[in-house]
């Protein structure tokens, strides 16, 4: 948004439906703007959305198979926004947006709208201010969101909080990678798809996952199946899974992701109190404040910079 751009006028754009105010105050929020003070504004009482996440280790086809999903979406009639989590670029800070290209282009689809989102270093699959994102997203209007996130890893669980729906992807010829998602990510899954489902090995790697289940007494027992977004198999089938699933995001919510919320926080209000600190980690380079006495000053600079807000 251009620093001169009145909030008030696009607000009023943004309840008409115009997505360029969607897409600007999408970039407020991915800031640390207080979504309590956009929606207030807009003033329309949100419809919760079903909100999807597709997570799983790099190169197993999140993209693309994200991009059939939201071709059968539109099919059934429902608008959908993406929320695509990338790696930040270490120059400009924005998202890297790779994988965006394999997703289909629908400039003239209002009930499409894909966002590429960074995921800084140290935040794990997902980017900051995300679930206020998604939030600005219902207020729009979209009856689903699907959020795509970053490769994940061994126990980056953060999104199983944030949404209604988790679908983990696994791919055949994992080796032994299929230990590490049993650790994490299969424990808190919904459905399991195994994706590229035309390679060799796709059978095996769907009796693993079913028989892991097996022995988890997980209730109700997640869905597994397979799909490939080269053919199109099994994407119907992986969307009928996703529509027959509660929204539960209420009940799902757990202490880490109250931490997570609580860290986006604090990180918002250093940013803002980037100038001071930066004066403040001089003096203690220079030896002329003590580590204790240096973070107890920047403690202070911090509270007060909360209060002014």
């Amino acid at each position: 948004m251009r620093p001169t751009e009145p909030l008030g006028p696009m607000l009023e754009r943004f309840r008409r439906g115009d997505r360029l105010a969607l897409s600007r105050l999408v970039s407020l929020v991915a800031r640390g703007e207080s979504i309590e003070a956009i929606l207030a504004g807009v003033g329309v009482a949100a419809t919760p959305a079903r909100v999807v996440s597709l997570t799983g280790a790099g190169g197993v086809g999140k993209s693309s198979l994200t991009g059939k999903l939201i071709e059968e979406i539109r099919r059934q009639g429902q608008t959908v926004a993406v929320l695509a989590c990338d790696p930040e670029s270490p120059v400009s800070g924005g998202a890297l947006l790779g994988d965006r290209f394999r997703m289909p282009s629908r400039p003239e689809d209002d009930g499409v709208f894909i966002r590429s989102l960074a995921a800084a270093g140290g935040q794990g699959a997902l980017a900051r201010h995300v679930e206020a994102i998604i939030r600005l997203m219902e207020a729009f209007g979209f009856g689903v969101v699907l959020l795509e996130t970053v490769g994940a890893g061994q126990g980056d669980t953060a999104v199983h909080g944030l949404v209604d729906v988790l679908v983990l992807l696994l791919q055949p010829e994992t080796g032994d990678d299929l230990q590490w998602e049993k650790a994490g990510l299969l424990e808190v899954a919904d459905v399991v798809v195994i994706h590229k489902a035309d390679l060799p090995g796709a059978e095996r790697v769907e009796a693993q996952v079913i028989a892991g289940f097996g022995l988890s007494h997980t209730e109700p027992a997640p869905v597994v199946l397979r799909a490939s977004a080269r053919s199109g198999a099994g994407v119907k089938e992986l969307w009928q899974a996703i529509a027959a699933r509660p929204l539960q995001r209420g009940g799902r919510r757990t202490a880490d992701e109250l931490f997570r919320l609580l860290r986006e926080r604090l990180a918002a209000r250093f940013s803002s109190a980037r100038g001071e600190a930066a004066l403040l980690a001089a003096e203690w380079d220079a030896g002329e404040l003590g580590t204790e006495e240096a973070l107890a000053e920047l403690e202070r600079m911090l509270v007060e910079t909360s209060l002014k807000r």
